[in-house]
């Protein structure tokens, strides 16, 4: 399996939004100032927190959206084996 930077999404055009979404989970968790604050002078704590909320919310996304009948064997969600 080949890898790119983990720091690029794997759709290019979504980017944007997950910058929003960012902001969004940011600001749902109580920290309103995350968008203008240096990411540096956060504790990995908070950093942390932001991403982990926002794979959780990513998750519970796509467990609602799963198709309710047939079998997920042959889904690979774009991963390669």
């Amino acid at each position: 399996m080949s890898r790119s930077s983990s720091n690029e999404p794997a759709a290019k055009n979504a980017s944007g939004f997950l910058n929003n979404f960012k902001y969004e989970v940011a600001n749902e968790l109580g920290l309103s100032n995350y968008q203008t604050a240096d990411k540096g002078q956060l504790t990995s704590r908070e950093n942390g927190y932001v991403g982990g909320y926002m794979v959780k919310k990513m998750i519970q996304y796509a467990e609602q959206n799963m198709p309710t009948t047939g079998s997920a064997s042959g889904m690979t969600m774009g991963m390669s084996k």
